[in-house]
């Protein structure tokens, strides 16, 4: 076993969730968490959803960059990305005892697919949770920007979601900001439009918490 391995070992892995609409600055804040972690001697495990995965690389193409996608069909893709991505890099790197930060997780979906295409919320957390086996995030993080905002941020370039109108986003937003008022308990919610380092500073006062 090496001098990593078995660090991992006497340590619990926790899963940490970055959640909001587009251009809330989610890669800005896990790179900061990677750095502060590594400070403190903990193994980071960066990644994303979609593409975390291999195949997830493939999908994330066809769901952000393809052609029209119904609905229904976006809502089981995004699960089909989620279910492989749980399998074969979430679940292994928390039994290794490392901290994984993933840019998005089942939340996206509920709040995108559910409030944004207008499916049911309900129909759409229990696939997620069916596809992952039923793990949930120690923290999500929910960076919440105003659809304008998050616009200004990204310029010139739009994929299919981003594309959609703020009348979309809005509802987007609506979406998180309601699975966080449930689920306080697992939330921080955080004003993102102040600097990237205020935002920070506020996500590890949490996960410090978290980490205990």
């Amino acid at each position: 076993m090496t001098t990593d391995e078995r660090r991992g070992a006497d340590q619990r892995g926790v899963f940490v969730a970055l959640e909001g609409g587009d251009g809330a600055g989610k890669t800005t804040q896990a790179r900061l968490l990677q750095t502060w972690l590594g400070e403190l001697g903990r193994t980071v495990l960066l990644t994303r959803e979609p593409g975390g995965s291999a195949l997830g690389v493939e999908i994330r193409r066809l769901l952000l960059h393809g052609e029209h996608v119904s609905p229904r069909a976006e809502a089981l893709l995004f699960a089909a990305d989620r279910a492989h991505h749980v399998a074969s890099v979430v679940r292994p790197a928390l039994e290794r005892g490392e901290v994984v930060v993933t840019d998005r997780y089942l939340d996206s979906s509920v709040a995108y697919q559910g409030a944004g295409r207008d499916l049911a919320g309900e129909d759409v957390r229990g696939l997620s949770l069916w596809a992952v086996d039923g793990l949930l995030p120690d923290l999500t993080v929910l960076l919440d920007v105003p659809p304008g905002t998050g616009r200004s941020r990204r310029g010139d370039e739009h994929d299919r979601l981003e594309s959609e109108p703020d009348a979309f986003h809005e509802r987007v937003r609506g979406g998180f900001l309601a699975l966080a008022a449930a689920e306080p308990e697992r939330y921080l919610v955080v004003d993102a439009t102040q600097e990237p380092q205020l935002i920070h500073r506020q996500v590890r006062e949490r996960l410090t918490e978290v980490l205990r």
